[in-house]
């Protein structure tokens, strides 16, 4: 017998009637011979509502209470589950996280497993039940509740399919797979069979929702194939593993992603130390920095820029700005009416051809390139971002990712 985990997003899990939806699902895999677990998200707009809620009692929340206000979504939906189940005539149990055995650092919001005793899981599958995990959520060494950060669920998920030796994680949501692009932009996007790890996690960083980068990281890490796919029809889904695989097309997918805003400051000595001392306040305020460009010096003064997500643009601004005053820079702008527009795929590996391509693809779109930054195994450009679903478009169709 084999164990399966499964992950519902939370429109699966969003009203009575999907969840009972889902109870089904997990009754057919428990009927085909397998141990269960699964792991929920919240139902709908859940978190969001509580975030909101919140805020209309304090403008700034304490960050513990916050967290224990926030795994209380996840618990309802898991409770549902475990009842719907129960009517319907399985042995069922409901864990939090805490009970799950997942430990977790401190950092609120954001916290990380640390690590996953599963004896709790274990003897409940032994004792014949299904297990429902509420997801997002575990506990620190001194007993206090955290959550994981948006897309926690995805990392539960694959964290304790690898803790169980799952023989797989179904992550199941409202898309049927992973799309050579997004078919809201590109209405005759293609559904992949398969991908690999590292093509999965770029596009999961550079702007694909469907999966949180840190459980495809886990995932690859240990090796725990993850398939996607719709709960709500049977239709195959798109299994994320890192097999070789036949490579059709060099380039995989397309994906883009709304959220950058760039910050430059102009005029900065081009002296050892100047981009320590702009780097290390922002990541100790944990403002995650991605691209970042410096210029040739001229008579040792460069421009230097960097992108952050529009919602950190503001406070990473008010942070630079003395910096710069403070090392002689001339001035800070910036400007958040931006996006990234990637071409990803493990066959452009030592394969010439494809950066041309894309440029002379958005030249004659009249699109204009601001900066650009690569891997391995993506190209991505950043333009403004009323231009962003016309190169999408434009760069899906030149590499013929509709066949």
């Amino acid at each position: 017998m084999s164990l399966v985990v499964q992950k519902y997003g939370g429109t699966s899990v969003g009203d009575a009637d999907r969840i009972r939806n889902v109870a089904r699902r997990v009754i057919a895999a428990k009927e085909a011979g397998n141990d269960v677990v699964v792991v929920v998200s919240a139902m709908g707009d859940a978190t969001d509502d509580l975030i909101k809620l919140a805020h209309q009692i304090t403008d700034s929340p304490n960050a513990r209470e916050m967290d224990v206000l926030l795994s209380t979504g996840e618990m309802v939906s898991s409770t549902l589950l475990t009842m719907a189940l129960e009517n319907m005539g399985y042995k069922t149990i409901s864990l939090s996280g805490a009970q799950a055995g997942i430990q977790t650092d401190s950092n609120y919001s954001h916290a990380r497993i640390q690590s996953i005793n599963p004896s709790r899981i274990v003897a409940e599958i032994k004792n014949g039940n299904i297990v429902i995990v509420a997801g997002f959520q575990g506990i620190t060494k001194n007993n206090d509740i955290t959550t994981l950060g948006r897309g926690g669920s995805d990392t539960t998920a694959v964290a304790l399919a690898a803790s169980l030796g799952a023989s797989v994680c179904e992550r199941y949501t409202d898309v049927e797979g992973i799309f050579t692009a997004d078919p809201r932009v590109v209405p005759n996007a293609s559904k992949l069979k398969e991908i690999s790890y590292d093509e999965m996690l770029e596009l999961a960083t550079y702007g694909s929702k469907v999966m949180h980068p840190r459980a495809v990281e886990i995932g690859q890490i240990y090796n725990v194939p993850i398939l996607v796919a719709s709960s709500f029809n049977d239709r195959p889904g798109t299994l994320i593993h890192g097999g070789l695989m036949e490579i059709q097309n060099k380039v995989t997918a397309i994906t883009q992603d709304m959220d950058v805003a760039k910050i430059t400051i102009v005029g900065v000595p081009d002296t050892p130390g100047i981009a320590a001392s702009i780097f290390e306040p922002l990541a100790k305020t944990g403002i995650s920095v991605d691209t970042i460009v410096q210029n040739a010096s001229i008579q040792n003064i460069t421009d230097l820029t960097f992108t952050v997500t529009k919602g950190d643009a503001g406070k990473a601004l008010q942070m630079v700005r003395p910096i710069a005053e403070k090392v002689g820079a001339r001035e800070c702008v910036a400007d958040t009416k931006l996006a990234k527009v990637s071409i990803i795929g493990s066959g452009m590996q030592n394969t010439p051809g494809y950066a041309a391509t894309m440029f002379s693809t958005l030249f004659a779109a009249g699109i204009n390139i601001q900066l650009i930054t690569t891997s391995e195994i993506r190209i991505t450009v950043i333009i403004t971002d009323d231009k962003a679903n016309e190169a999408s478009k434009a760069l899906h169709k030149a590499f013929a990712l509709e066949k």
